[in-house]
């Protein structure tokens, strides 16, 4: 595990997993690793009223009742999808279910224009179908095969960048859970074993690139998972998920309390003023999410480490500027507008933070000038 970039939750929190599993004495769907309750207890953390001997902490924020429908649903005939803007944690949760489940969060078909039906069913080794013949030792099964031969969970990300036909290939195996294999004359049918299910992930908006048909809607329940608005909520998961991520160069770094307020209120008042904005034009790209305010905390604590003395506002504003600013010259505009009006007015009636994070911010548009 010290050898890999990013450990997949199954083996990051593997310790915590077997305590789990331990200690759970409720009933089991299929042949899940963890009861529900435990599942949700893994993914949430634990609370007093759970009666743990040891705290669990806590790995996804969001609306408790959103966890439980995705673990109902996995205990279900019908597969799950998970769909909202970019940055909402959706791969994240997905990973945890997999991992709390059936201990296996890496069978994953990453969806784009180029996915085929290959990537959901199987492909053929060409040299073996050569020598051999085709069989099913020559087969190459899919990440979504592999898990329903082995009763574990798939996962498909990205669901709607792909294009409608090879969509259209999940419906067979959400019904009714085979897979055929016409290219062979005997045993040529890969049945799903209990256990089986599939998460899917899909970007809102990506909806009218490749939407998905009423067939394959059914077969699926719908879980929204919104955008963290509450400033409480996003400060956990920025100190979360920044301190995870800076454990990989061994940096153990506090954030600033002040500091975090300051990238928090931004983000606000960036999003009230995409709301207010009249076209696409006067409003950034960017989704202005949770997961992009991590990026720009990150970012700035190792520009901070590796060539100043440790995190400043000015840091931050520079990384705030280069993750957002994406369209030259639209974005560029945007932004300009936005730290005159409204930052420029923060550091004068607030002073502190937002006096440098005023300074950083218009010495990055400069070089986009």
């Amino acid at each position: 595990m010290s050898e890999q970039l990013r450990a997949p939750a199954e083996l990051k929190y593997a310790e915590e997993l077997e305590w789990l599993a331990s200690v759970d004495d409720g009933d089991k769907p299929f042949t899940w690793q963890l009861s529900p309750k435990m599942v949700r207890i893994f993914v949430l953390g634990s609370r007093s009223r759970d009666g743990l001997e040891r705290e669990i902490p806590q790995k996804w924020y969001g609306h408790p009742s959103l966890v439980e429908k995705a673990i109902v649903t996995l205990a279900s005939d019908r597969g799950l999808l998970l769909i909202g803007d970019p940055g909402t944690g959706k791969s994240w949760l997905a990973e945890l279910l997999a991992a709390a489940i059936c201990g296996r969060s890496t069978h994953v078909v990453q969806g784009t224009a180029g996915t085929t039906e290959d990537h959901i069913k199987y492909a053929w080794n060409v040299a073996e179908v050569i020598g051999k013949g085709q069989s099913r030792e020559s087969m190459i099964p899919s990440p979504i095969m592999t898990a329903m031969l082995a009763g574990e969970l798939g996962r498909f990300e990205e669901l709607t960048r792909c294009t409608s036909d090879v969509q259209d290939a999940l419906i067979s195996i959400l019904s009714e859970k085979y897979i055929m294999i016409p290219e062979l004359d005997g045993d040529n049918v890969a049945f799903a074993n209990p256990g089986f299910n599939i998460i899917a992930t899909a970007n809102s908006r990506d909806r009218g690139v490749n939407d998905l048909s009423s067939a394959l809607k059914r077969r699926f329940n719908f879980v929204q998972i919104p955008i963290v608005t509450n400033k409480r909520a996003e400060k956990q998961i920025i100190e979360f998920r920044v301190k995870d991520l800076l454990a990989r160069n061994q940096f153990d770094v506090e954030i600033p309390p002040a500091l975090l307020d300051v990238l928090l209120q931004t983000f606000a008042d960036l999003r009230v003023a995409s709301a207010n904005a009249n076209s696409d034009d006067e409003r950034l790209e960017s989704a202005l999410s949770t997961a992009e305010q991590i990026g720009v905390v990150e970012d700035a604590i190792l520009h901070g480490q590796f060539f100043g003395e440790g995190l400043s506002p000015e840091f931050l504003a520079t990384s705030l500027v280069g993750t957002l600013v994406r369209r030259i010259p639209e974005d560029v505009s945007v932004m300009n507008k936005f730290w005159h009006a409204v930052v420029a007015k923060r550091a004068k009636e607030e002073g502190g933070d937002w006096v440098g994070f005023l300074k950083g911010g218009k010495a990055a548009m400069e070089l986009h000038r």
